[in-house]
């Protein structure tokens, strides 16, 4: 069996590229791949807005819990569950999605799931109970996740080599702020209206989004390299791509630093107000100083390293960062250092942040370089992988209560060390002899 999981037919097909390295299409779509690439900036902003919708969907809501749990009556932990559910919808639809855009293309699932993502989440405004609003929250994530899997599809249909990692990385700089303002915003909606607005503004969204893929976006994946077979051939692609060992490594290892970033947005607003004694400012500003860390590391990986060292190097220097900042934090947490304060702790938080942009364009990229033929699908592993060990992760931040900052250091440090080991066990990247891509 190929390494990819492909048949071999498909594995020899040769596809063109530009001086760029942006994959050229042949056959019926080539016309409509090129218009999407010279649009440009434009459709980076299209497919940055859907990887940022579902972001946008969760941590909007955040500052409405205590209202969700007021008005309907529910007690604080079943509220909780319209997360979960979310989330979990977001995991599991990237595994429908990422396959039917392999055999329908990109276009159709993805109109598709916006139009469902708007019905859903206009649904959340009229919820009258807990029950129905956990449900609607489950179809809102399972519709939203079209956008995160399709897009990851979209990309590596358009570009190949540093080019997709360069996009990747710009991509970071789009979605990485959505978590940031979103709370913002979901405040300041607050202030004019109830919980309800909060998904009234994102259903308006939504209907924006999904107008702007209708119009701009074009299909990108000619109707000869898609896949003709049903759910049986979809479970044997994915079944081939877990069974090459350096797809598995770079997903496995993604997913893994994925995971340490989860503990620290779980864990953040307790070590940090609760342990530390910051206000509830002090801790924005640090949320924001982190995450202005994460994209400008990001924008440094694909302005100015990619193209010059080889993927692979940015991804192991980064993991190597993120692990050596995870072993500072535990030193710092579990007291060996004495009471060290919050600024010693947040230097380390920032530099573990900030070397996510190195990590996490990287492996989405070097994972979707061995996929050429089955991008949807591979793009649904990626996706689903890190929302699954992340949402495993989060919670193990809190296991010790809220008093000690331990917990968050050991889940990221196993993490890391975990991340580490997939990289140099499972993708082995010196046996590629250090290609430059």
């Amino acid at each position: 069996m190929p390494e990819s999981g492909v048949s071999r037919a498909q594995q020899h097909t040769h596809i063109p590229t530009d001086r760029t390295g942006i994959r050229t299409a042949s056959g019926p779509t080539a016309t409509a791949t090129a218009a999407a690439r010279r649009t440009g900036l434009l459709v980076t902003l299209v497919l940055g807005g859907l990887t940022a919708l579902p972001p946008l969907s969760m941590d909007m809501y955040l500052p409405a819990l205590p209202a969700v749990t007021d008005a309907l009556h529910a007690p604080a932990a079943t509220v909780q569950l319209t997360l979960t559910a979310c989330l979990g919808g977001m995991a599991l639809g990237q595994v429908v999605v990422g396959p039917m855009s392999d055999r329908w293309g990109r276009r159709r699932p993805l109109l598709l799931g916006m139009v469902v993502y708007v019905l859903a989440t206009a649904l959340c405004v009229f919820a009258p109970t807990t029950e129905l609003l956990i449900g609607f929250r489950l179809l809102q994530g399972l519709a939203g996740a079209a956008g995160i899997v399709i897009a990851r599809a979209v990309v590596r249909d358009m570009y190949d080599g540093v080019e997709m990692a360069r996009f990747f990385s710009t991509l970071m700089l789009i979605s990485g702020v959505a978590p940031v303002i979103a709370p913002l915003i979901g405040g300041q909606v607050l202030r004019f209206t109830d919980w309800r607005g909060i998904f009234a503004v994102l259903t308006v969204v939504g209907v924006l989004l999904t107008l702007v893929v209708w119009k701009w976006l074009h299909e990108t994946l000619p109707p000869e390299e898609r896949h003709t077979g049903g759910v049986g051939d979809a479970l044997r692609t994915m079944r081939g791509l877990l069974g090459d060992r350096t797809f598995t490594g770079y997903m496995v290892a993604g997913s893994l630093a994925f995971a340490a970033l989860f503990a620290y947005v779980s864990a953040s607003p307790f070590v940090v107000q609760e342990i530390y004694g910051a206000s509830p400012q002090t801790f924005s500003l640090l949320f924001g100083i982190n995450s202005i860390g994460l994209i400008t590391v990001g924008q440094i990986n694909g302005k100015v390293l990619v193209g010059r060292i080889s993927l692979d190097k940015a991804l192991g220097f980064g993991l190597g960062v993120i692990v050596l900042a995870a072993t500072a934090l535990l030193l710092m947490t579990s007291g060996v250092f004495g009471d060290v304060g919050l600024v010693p702790v947040a230097a380390g938080l920032f530099v573990l942040m900030s070397a996510m942009g190195l990590a996490m364009p990287n492996t989405n990229a070097l994972a979707l370089m061995r996929t050429k033929h089955a991008a949807g699908s591979a793009s649904a592993l990626l996706g689903t992988s890190s929302f699954l060990i992340g949402a495993v992760a989060s919670p193990l931040v809190g296991i010790a209560g809220d008093a000690t900052a331990v917990p968050m250091a050991v889940v990221q440090l196993v993490c890391a060390v975990g991340a580490m080991a997939c990289f140099l066990c499972l993708c082995r990247p010196w046996q590629r002899g250090g290609a430059r891509v």
